[in-house]
């Protein structure tokens, strides 16, 4: 049976954290769509329902007090995963952050009050009228992000793979590193597979230079120790709420052993978290050879 696509209205009180859960189910690999016209939602969900594009089947739209019945209404009973998100806080504090940030309330900026203590009231009186029990509902009084980045998670991840994902990086030095590793490893006190002659014109892509540079008991010990900290470190950072980390993996040019060690690590990884990778500087070794 075909999966239903899923759509997850965001609303709330203007203030409460629409942009920053937006921004969390963005990392989380929704499509997002904020101030979306209400008179185009009908061919929206046309779409969402018979695209075959994986780019429309998670999707989070952020929605207006003054919209919200209107996009509720139209989105529920049709033939899609339809869930509410909506995110509640304080008067007090919601009064605290738009006067910390010197933003506009939308109901000031649109000449429907005339203060802001009156703008969040009738945006509260608003939502009266069509708050429901199966909404999800998430008070941001007193969260932090990390807190409110996990409750986003617990309720919409889309797998049960852990958000928190890897690229896993090969370059050469003689390139220049690359700016925006959280963790940079030198591999260039393994066996050099450059030097054995039968070898060089290859990379680690390639069987023989992998099993070469695999295989060989420096390599070993290497990876014993660097994986046994990286399941540490990973463990860790998913629990900071760290949404992405990137490792490189260099050597002299980023042909060989990078290139080998980092297949290994994507490999290994890739089961656990959404992984990716990428062999910044092989095609260009080639290329010089």
């Amino acid at each position: 049976m075909e999966r239903r696509k899923r759509v997850i209205l965001i609303s709330g009180m203007s203030g409460a954290g629409k942009s920053t859960a937006a921004r969390f189910l963005e990392d989380m690999g929704y499509r997002v769509i904020d101030n979306f016209p209400v008179q185009l939602l009908s061919l929206l969900v046309d779409m969402v329902e018979t695209s075959t594009d994986p780019r429309y089947s998670y999707i989070a739209l952020s929605v207006s007090a003054q919209d919200f019945s209107e996009f509720l209404r139209i989105v529920k009973g049709q033939n899609i995963d339809s869930e509410v998100l909506f995110l509640d806080c304080s008067d007090s504090v919601l009064l605290h952050r738009y006067k910390s940030t010197r933003r506009m309330h939308p109901l000031l900026l649109s000449n429907t009050v005339n203060t802001l203590d009156e703008a969040i009231a009738v945006e509260r009186q608003m939502f009266t009228r069509s708050l429901d029990s199966t909404f999800i509902r998430i008070d941001t009084t007193f969260l932090s992000e990390k807190e409110f980045r996990k409750k986003i998670e617990q309720y919409f991840s889309k797998s049960n793979i852990p958000v928190f994902s890897i690229s896993f990086m090969s370059f050469g030095y003689k390139y220049g590193v690359p700016m925006d590793a959280d963790v940079m490893i030198d591999v260039r006190f393994l066996p050099n597979p450059f030097w054995v002659v039968a070898l060089r014109p290859y990379s680690g892509n390639d069987p023989q230079v992998y099993n070469y540079v695999i295989e060989k008991p420096e390599t070993q010990e290497f990876l014993t120790r660097f994986l046994a900290f990286m399941d540490y470190a990973f463990e860790q950072y998913v629990m900071e709420g760290k949404n992405h980390f990137t490792v490189a993996i260099g050597c002299t040019g980023g042909q060989h052993r990078s290139v080998a060690i980092t297949n290994y690590l994507y490999d290994h990884y890739r089961d656990i978290y959404r992984c990716y990778k990428q062999h910044r500087d092989e095609k260009e070794w080639v290329k010089n050879e």
